[in-house]
Protein backbone atom coordinates (compact mmCIF):
# COMPACT_ATOMS: atom_id res chain seq x y z
CA UNK A 1 0.00 0.00 0.00
CA UNK A 2 2.95 2.42 0.54
CA UNK A 3 4.41 1.56 -2.66
CA UNK A 4 1.03 2.50 -4.21
CA UNK A 5 0.83 5.44 -2.71
CA UNK A 6 4.19 6.79 -3.01
CA UNK A 7 4.15 6.11 -6.80
CA UNK A 8 0.67 8.26 -6.83
CA UNK A 9 2.25 10.86 -4.79
CA UNK A 10 4.96 11.27 -7.94
CA UNK A 11 3.23 10.30 -11.05
CA UNK A 12 -0.51 12.06 -11.14
CA UNK A 13 -0.92 9.42 -14.51
CA UNK A 14 -1.47 6.83 -12.58
CA UNK A 15 -4.82 5.23 -13.07
CA UNK A 16 -4.63 1.33 -12.81
CA UNK A 17 -2.83 -0.47 -10.24
CA UNK A 18 -2.83 -4.52 -11.27
CA UNK A 19 -1.82 -7.70 -8.95
CA UNK A 20 0.07 -10.09 -11.51
CA UNK A 21 2.22 -11.74 -9.44
CA UNK A 22 5.04 -12.91 -8.74
CA UNK A 23 3.29 -16.66 -8.81
CA UNK A 24 -0.41 -16.38 -9.17
CA UNK A 25 -2.10 -13.78 -7.32
CA UNK A 26 -4.82 -15.98 -6.06
CA UNK A 27 -2.84 -18.56 -5.04
CA UNK A 28 -2.49 -15.91 -2.06
CA UNK A 29 -5.70 -14.31 -2.05
CA UNK A 30 -5.69 -13.48 1.04
CA UNK A 31 -2.91 -10.62 0.80
CA UNK A 32 -4.30 -10.18 -2.59
CA UNK A 33 -7.80 -9.06 -1.90
CA UNK A 34 -6.08 -6.90 1.22
CA UNK A 35 -4.21 -4.86 -1.02
CA UNK A 36 -7.33 -4.04 -2.68
CA UNK A 37 -9.61 -3.30 -0.19
CA UNK A 38 -6.64 -0.74 1.16
CA UNK A 39 -5.95 0.74 -1.99
CA UNK A 40 -9.55 0.88 -2.85
CA UNK A 41 -10.34 2.90 0.45
CA UNK A 42 -7.51 5.51 -0.25
CA UNK A 43 -7.46 5.57 -3.92
CA UNK A 44 -11.05 5.53 -5.32
CA UNK A 45 -10.61 6.78 -8.46
CA UNK A 46 -7.96 3.99 -8.72
CA UNK A 47 -9.02 1.33 -11.65
CA UNK A 48 -7.34 -2.24 -10.05
CA UNK A 49 -7.03 -5.47 -12.18
CA UNK A 50 -6.34 -8.91 -11.41
CA UNK A 51 -3.90 -11.53 -13.09
CA UNK A 52 -4.13 -15.23 -12.64
CA UNK A 53 -3.63 -18.29 -14.57
CA UNK A 54 -7.22 -19.40 -13.80
CA UNK A 55 -7.08 -22.04 -11.28
CA UNK A 56 -8.22 -20.86 -8.38
CA UNK A 57 -10.23 -18.45 -10.43
CA UNK A 58 -13.52 -19.81 -9.91
CA UNK A 59 -13.86 -19.73 -6.34
CA UNK A 60 -13.61 -15.77 -5.83
CA UNK A 61 -15.03 -14.57 -8.70
CA UNK A 62 -18.10 -13.02 -6.20
CA UNK A 63 -15.20 -11.12 -3.54
CA UNK A 64 -13.34 -10.09 -7.07
CA UNK A 65 -16.85 -8.14 -8.26
CA UNK A 66 -17.67 -6.94 -4.66
CA UNK A 67 -14.13 -5.85 -4.70
CA UNK A 68 -14.72 -3.56 -8.25
CA UNK A 69 -11.89 -5.08 -9.97
CA UNK A 70 -12.19 -2.98 -13.41
CA UNK A 71 -10.71 -5.96 -15.55
CA UNK A 72 -9.05 -9.66 -15.11
CA UNK A 73 -6.62 -11.06 -17.18
CA UNK A 74 -6.22 -15.04 -17.38
CA UNK A 75 -3.71 -16.86 -19.25
CA UNK A 76 -4.97 -19.39 -21.02
CA UNK A 77 -2.42 -21.15 -23.50
CA UNK A 78 -4.89 -24.11 -24.24
CA UNK A 79 -8.35 -25.72 -24.53
CA UNK A 80 -7.36 -28.82 -25.48
CA UNK A 81 -5.52 -31.32 -22.26
CA UNK A 82 -3.95 -33.60 -25.11
CA UNK A 83 -1.79 -29.49 -26.01
CA UNK A 84 -1.72 -28.63 -22.30
CA UNK A 85 0.02 -31.62 -20.84
CA UNK A 86 3.16 -30.77 -23.30
CA UNK A 87 2.83 -27.06 -21.41
CA UNK A 88 2.20 -27.58 -17.85
CA UNK A 89 4.04 -30.27 -15.64
CA UNK A 90 1.60 -30.78 -13.12
CA UNK A 91 -1.16 -28.29 -11.25
CA UNK A 92 -1.67 -28.83 -7.77
CA UNK A 93 -5.58 -28.80 -6.74
CA UNK A 94 -8.01 -29.91 -3.94
CA UNK A 95 -4.76 -30.44 -1.94
CA UNK A 96 -3.57 -33.11 -4.42
CA UNK A 97 -0.66 -32.42 -6.94
CA UNK A 98 -2.46 -33.42 -10.54
CA UNK A 99 0.47 -34.42 -13.45
CA UNK A 100 -0.37 -35.34 -17.17
CA UNK A 101 -3.26 -34.80 -19.19
CA UNK A 102 -5.64 -34.80 -16.03
CA UNK A 103 -3.25 -31.80 -15.06
CA UNK A 104 -4.25 -30.13 -18.07
CA UNK A 105 -7.66 -31.21 -18.09
CA UNK A 106 -8.71 -29.50 -14.54
CA UNK A 107 -6.38 -26.15 -15.39
CA UNK A 108 -8.66 -25.69 -18.62
CA UNK A 109 -12.08 -26.47 -16.97
CA UNK A 110 -11.17 -24.09 -14.09
CA UNK A 111 -9.97 -21.80 -16.54
CA UNK A 112 -13.27 -21.67 -19.05
CA UNK A 113 -15.53 -21.99 -15.72
CA UNK A 114 -13.76 -18.73 -14.23
CA UNK A 115 -14.01 -17.16 -17.35
CA UNK A 116 -17.39 -17.25 -17.77
CA UNK A 117 -18.55 -16.80 -14.30
CA UNK A 118 -16.20 -13.09 -14.75
CA UNK A 119 -18.33 -12.47 -17.85
CA UNK A 120 -21.76 -13.12 -16.44
CA UNK A 121 -20.30 -11.16 -12.90
CA UNK A 122 -19.99 -7.96 -15.73
CA UNK A 123 -16.39 -8.33 -15.31
CA UNK A 124 -14.17 -7.27 -18.36
CA UNK A 125 -11.90 -10.52 -18.95
CA UNK A 126 -8.75 -10.23 -21.02
CA UNK A 127 -7.36 -13.43 -22.19
CA UNK A 128 -3.25 -13.69 -22.45
CA UNK A 129 -2.24 -16.89 -24.91
CA UNK A 130 1.74 -17.57 -24.85
CA UNK A 131 2.64 -18.88 -28.56
CA UNK A 132 4.94 -21.91 -28.03
CA UNK A 133 6.66 -22.67 -31.65
CA UNK A 134 6.07 -26.63 -32.26
CA UNK A 135 3.38 -27.10 -29.33
CA UNK A 136 0.31 -24.60 -29.06
CA UNK A 137 1.19 -22.19 -32.48
CA UNK A 138 -0.90 -24.09 -34.57
CA UNK A 139 -3.41 -24.55 -31.63
CA UNK A 140 -4.07 -20.26 -30.71
CA UNK A 141 -6.53 -20.08 -33.11
CA UNK A 142 -8.96 -22.76 -31.66
CA UNK A 143 -7.94 -20.61 -28.43
CA UNK A 144 -9.33 -17.58 -29.61
CA UNK A 145 -12.28 -18.78 -31.21
CA UNK A 146 -12.63 -20.72 -27.32
CA UNK A 147 -12.36 -17.27 -25.31
CA UNK A 148 -14.66 -14.88 -28.26
CA UNK A 149 -17.26 -17.74 -27.25
CA UNK A 150 -17.14 -17.11 -23.63
CA UNK A 151 -17.34 -13.59 -24.03
CA UNK A 152 -13.19 -12.24 -23.37
CA UNK A 153 -13.18 -8.78 -24.71
CA UNK A 154 -9.37 -8.66 -25.83
CA UNK A 155 -7.14 -11.74 -26.92
CA UNK A 156 -3.33 -10.67 -26.34
CA UNK A 157 -0.86 -13.30 -27.92
CA UNK A 158 2.61 -12.79 -26.78
CA UNK A 159 5.71 -14.63 -27.83
CA UNK A 160 7.26 -16.88 -25.63
CA UNK A 161 10.74 -15.72 -23.49
CA UNK A 162 13.22 -18.54 -23.47
CA UNK A 163 16.53 -17.48 -22.69
CA UNK A 164 18.25 -20.17 -21.04
CA UNK A 165 19.53 -17.90 -18.30
CA UNK A 166 15.83 -17.84 -16.48
CA UNK A 167 15.96 -21.57 -16.30
CA UNK A 168 12.94 -22.79 -17.58
CA UNK A 169 12.19 -25.78 -19.20
CA UNK A 170 11.90 -24.72 -23.00
CA UNK A 171 14.91 -22.44 -22.36
CA UNK A 172 16.71 -25.44 -21.09
CA UNK A 173 15.80 -27.34 -24.27
CA UNK A 174 16.62 -25.12 -26.69
CA UNK A 175 13.67 -24.42 -27.72
CA UNK A 176 13.19 -20.83 -28.83
CA UNK A 177 10.39 -18.20 -29.05
CA UNK A 178 8.61 -17.51 -32.42
CA UNK A 179 10.15 -14.47 -34.67
CA UNK A 180 8.27 -10.84 -34.69
CA UNK A 181 7.15 -12.17 -38.73
CA UNK A 182 5.79 -15.35 -36.99
CA UNK A 183 4.18 -13.96 -34.69
CA UNK A 184 2.41 -11.52 -37.02
CA UNK A 185 1.28 -14.31 -39.12
CA UNK A 186 -0.27 -15.59 -36.45
CA UNK A 187 -1.62 -12.49 -35.28
CA UNK A 188 -2.96 -11.89 -38.49
CA UNK A 189 -4.93 -14.70 -39.36
CA UNK A 190 -6.26 -14.42 -36.03
CA UNK A 191 -8.34 -11.10 -36.40
CA UNK A 192 -11.65 -12.57 -37.43
CA UNK A 193 -11.76 -14.29 -33.60
CA UNK A 194 -11.56 -11.99 -30.43
CA UNK A 195 -10.39 -8.77 -30.83
CA UNK A 196 -6.16 -8.96 -30.32
CA UNK A 197 -4.23 -6.67 -28.28
CA UNK A 198 -1.33 -6.08 -30.41
CA UNK A 199 0.75 -3.68 -27.54
CA UNK A 200 1.92 -5.93 -24.79
CA UNK A 201 5.24 -5.34 -23.79
CA UNK A 202 4.89 -8.06 -21.54
CA UNK A 203 5.98 -6.34 -18.19
CA UNK A 204 7.40 -7.87 -14.90
CA UNK A 205 4.70 -8.02 -12.68
CA UNK A 206 6.85 -5.23 -10.38
CA UNK A 207 6.30 -2.83 -13.57
CA UNK A 208 5.34 0.66 -12.50
CA UNK A 209 4.95 3.59 -14.96
CA UNK A 210 3.83 3.72 -18.73
CA UNK A 211 4.05 0.57 -21.20
CA UNK A 212 7.91 0.35 -22.67
CA UNK A 213 8.89 2.96 -19.60
CA UNK A 214 9.19 0.70 -16.46
CA UNK A 215 10.46 2.88 -13.70
CA UNK A 216 10.02 -0.06 -11.17
CA UNK A 217 13.70 0.46 -9.96
CA UNK A 218 12.78 4.22 -8.76
CA UNK A 219 10.28 2.68 -6.20
CA UNK A 220 11.82 -0.04 -5.08
CA UNK A 221 11.18 -1.15 -1.17
CA UNK A 222 13.65 0.70 0.16
CA UNK A 223 13.81 4.06 -1.92
CA UNK A 224 9.61 3.84 -1.10
CA UNK A 225 10.18 3.60 2.58
CA UNK A 226 11.52 7.11 2.43
CA UNK A 227 9.05 9.14 -0.15
CA UNK A 228 6.23 11.48 0.70
CA UNK A 229 3.52 9.66 0.59
CA UNK A 230 0.86 13.28 0.26
CA UNK A 231 -2.24 12.36 -2.19
CA UNK A 232 -2.95 14.65 -5.52
CA UNK A 233 -6.24 13.62 -6.59
CA UNK A 234 -6.74 16.80 -8.38
CA UNK A 235 -3.26 16.67 -10.19
CA UNK A 236 -4.75 13.04 -11.61
CA UNK A 237 -8.12 14.33 -12.53
CA UNK A 238 -6.53 17.27 -14.26
CA UNK A 239 -3.94 14.94 -16.01
CA UNK A 240 -6.71 12.37 -17.38
CA UNK A 241 -8.41 15.57 -18.85
CA UNK A 242 -5.61 16.57 -20.28
CA UNK A 243 -5.46 13.08 -21.92
CA UNK A 244 -9.25 12.72 -22.82
CA UNK A 245 -8.62 16.25 -24.82
CA UNK A 246 -5.68 14.99 -26.48
CA UNK A 247 -6.89 11.47 -27.82
CA UNK A 248 -9.91 13.09 -29.03
CA UNK A 249 -7.63 15.30 -30.85
CA UNK A 250 -5.60 12.19 -32.20
CA UNK A 251 -8.79 10.48 -32.96
CA UNK A 252 -10.02 13.57 -35.76
CA UNK A 253 -6.60 13.33 -37.20
CA UNK A 254 -6.54 9.77 -37.41
CA UNK A 255 -10.45 9.92 -39.29
CA UNK A 256 -9.31 12.99 -41.48
CA UNK A 257 -5.86 10.94 -42.57
CA UNK A 258 -8.09 8.03 -43.27
CA UNK A 259 -10.30 9.52 -45.43
CA UNK A 260 -7.16 10.25 -47.63
CA UNK A 261 -6.14 7.27 -48.21
CA UNK A 262 -9.79 6.08 -49.19
CA UNK A 263 -9.46 5.73 -52.83
CA UNK A 264 -6.62 3.44 -52.55
CA UNK A 265 -8.84 0.35 -52.51
CA UNK A 266 -7.14 -2.28 -54.17
CA UNK A 267 -3.30 -0.85 -53.41
CA UNK A 268 -0.96 -3.17 -51.60
CA UNK A 269 -0.32 -2.92 -47.92
CA UNK A 270 2.86 -1.20 -46.66
CA UNK A 271 4.51 -1.85 -43.33
CA UNK A 272 5.48 1.39 -41.78
CA UNK A 273 7.83 1.37 -38.41
CA UNK A 274 7.70 4.69 -36.14
CA UNK A 275 9.97 6.23 -33.53
CA UNK A 276 7.55 7.79 -30.93
CA UNK A 277 7.86 8.16 -26.70
CA UNK A 278 4.09 8.35 -26.36
CA UNK A 279 1.39 11.02 -27.57
CA UNK A 280 0.75 9.05 -30.25
CA UNK A 281 3.57 11.19 -32.21
CA UNK A 282 6.42 10.53 -34.31
CA UNK A 283 8.80 12.57 -31.74
CA UNK A 284 11.70 10.28 -31.04
CA UNK A 285 15.25 10.08 -32.49
CA UNK A 286 15.83 6.71 -34.29
CA UNK A 287 19.33 6.25 -32.29
CA UNK A 288 17.30 6.92 -29.07
CA UNK A 289 13.82 3.65 -29.70
CA UNK A 290 14.23 1.09 -28.01
CA UNK A 291 11.36 -0.19 -29.30
CA UNK A 292 9.32 0.70 -32.92
CA UNK A 293 5.39 0.71 -33.39
CA UNK A 294 4.10 -0.82 -36.39
CA UNK A 295 1.18 0.22 -38.24
CA UNK A 296 0.01 -1.62 -41.66
CA UNK A 297 -1.72 0.27 -43.69
CA UNK A 298 -3.86 0.32 -47.23
CA UNK A 299 -7.05 1.62 -49.04
CA UNK A 300 -9.02 0.19 -45.71
CA UNK A 301 -6.98 2.15 -43.25
CA UNK A 302 -4.51 2.17 -40.94
CA UNK A 303 -4.04 -0.66 -38.24
CA UNK A 304 -1.24 -0.73 -35.46
CA UNK A 305 -0.57 -4.31 -35.97
CA UNK A 306 2.33 -4.16 -32.83
CA UNK A 307 5.75 -2.97 -32.33
CA UNK A 308 9.30 -4.32 -32.30
CA UNK A 309 11.79 -4.12 -29.68
CA UNK A 310 15.75 -3.51 -30.01
CA UNK A 311 18.57 -2.17 -27.85
CA UNK A 312 18.95 1.71 -29.03
CA UNK A 313 21.15 2.28 -31.24
CA UNK A 314 23.00 5.52 -30.30
CA UNK A 315 24.82 5.04 -26.86
CA UNK A 316 26.51 8.15 -25.10
CA UNK A 317 26.20 10.03 -28.47
CA UNK A 318 27.93 7.53 -30.30
CA UNK A 319 26.40 4.59 -32.60
CA UNK A 320 27.19 0.64 -32.27
CA UNK A 321 27.23 -0.70 -35.11
CA UNK A 322 26.34 -4.45 -33.59
CA UNK A 323 23.10 -2.99 -32.17
CA UNK A 324 22.49 -1.44 -35.55
CA UNK A 325 22.60 -4.44 -37.15
CA UNK A 326 20.43 -5.63 -34.61
CA UNK A 327 17.46 -3.20 -35.27
CA UNK A 328 17.63 -3.44 -39.05
CA UNK A 329 17.28 -7.36 -37.75
CA UNK A 330 13.97 -6.46 -36.09
CA UNK A 331 12.76 -4.19 -38.76
CA UNK A 332 12.20 -7.01 -41.20
CA UNK A 333 9.35 -6.33 -43.13
CA UNK A 334 9.03 -2.89 -42.54
CA UNK A 335 9.19 -0.76 -45.66
CA UNK A 336 9.43 2.78 -44.23
CA UNK A 337 10.55 3.85 -41.03
CA UNK A 338 9.41 7.31 -39.46
CA UNK A 339 11.91 9.32 -36.94
CA UNK A 340 11.88 12.50 -35.57
CA UNK A 341 15.81 12.76 -36.38
CA UNK A 342 17.94 10.20 -37.64
CA UNK A 343 22.27 10.30 -38.10
CA UNK A 344 23.44 9.87 -41.82
CA UNK A 345 25.12 6.43 -40.75
CA UNK A 346 22.14 4.94 -39.84
CA UNK A 347 19.99 6.17 -42.00
CA UNK A 348 22.74 4.28 -45.19
CA UNK A 349 22.29 1.17 -43.26
CA UNK A 350 18.80 1.08 -43.39
CA UNK A 351 18.04 2.65 -47.24
CA UNK A 352 20.60 -0.53 -48.20
CA UNK A 353 18.32 -2.81 -46.11
CA UNK A 354 15.21 -1.68 -48.42
CA UNK A 355 13.90 0.76 -45.48
CA UNK A 356 12.98 4.53 -46.56
CA UNK A 357 13.89 6.70 -43.41
CA UNK A 358 11.52 9.63 -43.33
CA UNK A 359 12.34 12.60 -40.94
CA UNK A 360 9.42 15.20 -42.71
CA UNK A 361 7.11 14.70 -40.21
CA UNK A 362 8.26 15.20 -36.62
CA UNK A 363 6.07 16.09 -33.56
CA UNK A 364 3.01 14.72 -36.27
CA UNK A 365 0.58 12.08 -35.12
CA UNK A 366 1.23 8.89 -36.14
CA UNK A 367 -1.54 8.26 -38.43
CA UNK A 368 -1.45 11.19 -40.23
CA UNK A 369 2.48 10.57 -40.86
CA UNK A 370 1.75 6.94 -42.08
CA UNK A 371 -1.23 8.77 -44.47
CA UNK A 372 1.31 10.90 -46.15
CA UNK A 373 4.00 8.36 -46.34
CA UNK A 374 1.57 6.09 -47.89
CA UNK A 375 -0.10 8.70 -50.64
CA UNK A 376 3.74 8.73 -51.39
CA UNK A 377 4.09 5.22 -52.03
CA UNK A 378 1.38 5.23 -54.13
CA UNK A 379 2.36 8.16 -56.14
CA UNK A 380 6.05 7.25 -56.57
CA UNK A 381 4.78 3.69 -57.70
CA UNK A 382 2.08 4.66 -60.12
CA UNK A 383 3.15 4.42 -63.92
CA UNK A 384 4.00 7.57 -65.52
CA UNK A 385 1.46 9.29 -67.78
CA UNK A 386 1.84 8.51 -71.37
CA UNK A 387 2.94 11.54 -73.38
CA UNK A 388 0.18 13.20 -75.46
CA UNK A 389 1.21 14.60 -78.91
CA UNK A 390 -1.49 17.87 -80.33
CA UNK A 391 -1.19 18.78 -84.33
CA UNK A 392 -1.57 22.52 -84.63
Amino acid sequence: MRKVAAVAARMPQLSVVGIAGPGDALADWRHTFETFELISRQFPDIKLCLSTNGLALPDHVERIKALKVDHVTITINMVDPAVGEDIYAWVFYDHKRHTGREAARILHERQIEGLRLLVEAGILVKVNSVMIPGINDDHLGTVNEAVRSHGAFLHNVMPMISDPAHGTRFGLEGRRGPTPAALKQLQDQLGGGARLMKHCRQCRADAVGLLGQDLSQDFTMDRVAEMATEDRPDERRLYRELVERERQDRDQAARIAEREIEVAVNAPPLLVAACSRGGGRINQHFGHAREFQLYEVDGNGIRFVGHRRADHYCQGGYGEEDKLEAVVKALDGVSVLLAARIGSCPSDRLKQAGITVVTDHAHDYIETAVAAVYRAHLAAAAPPAPAVARAS
